[in-house]
């Protein structure tokens, strides 16, 4: 097969079913793979000549886990194009369900948030929204209770992930490559949520030397003012 799909890329020309003259044809070929293609080609189960023929324009795409703020984006879209096909209402996720669902892993990416939300849909006890009970199993203990305050869309989302990266910075003492490693992303994007969410030095030992002398001292400062540094101690 990839002998003869090599040869339609160069050639831009097929044989028709019971024909033996050759048609051109004029098409562009886009390709997605989850699979290692240069890894395979080094162990030969690819062809390096079709590999570099299909590798002229190469987009990563990073996995679900490091692009948080979609989640909910996908997860609400999913939901509508499900309900329609199955006939059933649906107003929404509650934020005990998006909080769940920013808190996976993701190992499946994409087709596993979409395999979550239609069986969430189609297994609903009949509310309105799809909520913490309608979630599986293995995902409920990620969530946090559905009663929380109202709000915009975009803050409880912004609210989800500010907290679970505090959490996890606060449950490794501040080791960055720590908390990265449990939430799942790389580095880099730690980085890039510390900066949008300005959290400096939270987990860290400095911080909580400074929340026990506060606390003893009968001092009232939120986390949010002890992250800002020693200074505003």
């Amino acid at each position: 097969m990839q002998a003869k799909l090599l040869r339609v890329l160069q050639e831009r020309t097929i044989e028709r079913l019971g024909s033996n003259a050759p048609h051109p044809i004029d098409v562009r070929v886009i390709c997605a793979t989850s699979r290692n293609l240069e890894r395979m080609v080094q162990e030969g189960a690819f062809r390096e000549d079709l590999y570099f023929r299909i590798s002229v324009v190469k987009i990563q795409m990073p996995p679900l886990r490091e692009r948080a703020e979609d989640i909910p984006l996908m997860a609400e879209y999913f939901l509508q194009m499900f309900a329609k096909a199955h006939k059933k209402r649906a107003r929404g996720l509650t934020p005990g369900f998006l909080s769940a669902l920013a808190r996976h892993k993701w190992p499946g990416n994409v087709r596993e948030l979409q395999n979550v939300i239609e069986r969430s849909l189609v297994l609903a006890n009949g509310n309105d929204r799809l909520g913490v009970r309608d979630l599986p199993s293995e995902l409920q203990g990620l969530t946090i209770s559905d009663d929380l305050p109202s709000g915009s869309f975009h803050e409880a989302v912004q609210s989800f992930k500010r907290e679970l990266v505090r959490s996890a910075l606060r449950m490794h003492s501040g080791n960055k490559v720590k908390a990265a490693r449990e939430l799942g992303i790389s580095r880099c994007y730690l980085h890039r949520l510390l900066n949008q969410f300005k959290i400096t030095d939270e987990g860290s030992a400095e911080y909580y030397e400074n929340a026990l002398e506060l606390e003893s001292t009968g001092a009232h400062l939120g986390a949010e003012e002890l992250a800002l540094g020693s200074s505003v101690v």
